[in-house]
């Protein structure tokens, strides 16, 4: 079993930024953030992989994946936010080719 936690979501006008940060119970060696805004399925926002990366194109050059192995933390660095960023935001790990995921963070961005 892996338990995540996310924190760092919130209300954030367009073109701010925001960081969200996710701890997971143990060191996993892929993990990822998804979103999912309403009446829309979960997609795939960013991931990392080892040292790898990978972006939705919608994001690329505007949000960041980033980890401490030591802290056994993910990442996600927000910035240029714009409305259709608003969503809630899952952290995800792929364990034995199971996924886990948090309970979820709402990011609403809204002047």
């Amino acid at each position: 079993q892996v338990q995540l936690v996310e924190s760092g979501g919130g209300l954030v006008q367009p073109g701010g930024s925001l960081r969200l940060s996710c701890v997971a119970s143990r060191s996993i060696f892929r993990m990822g953030w998804y979103r999912q805004a309403p009446g829309k399925q979960r997609e795939l926002v960013a991931v990392t992989v080892g040292g790898a990366s990978n972006y939705a194109d919608s994001v690329k050059g505007r949000f960041t994946i980033s980890r401490d192995n030591a802290k056994n933390t993910v990442y996600l660095q927000m910035n240029s936010l714009r409305p259709e960023d608003t969503a809630v935001y899952y952290c995800n790990a792929r364990h034995l080719l199971v996924d886990y995921w948090g309970k979820g963070t709402l990011v609403t961005v809204s002047s």
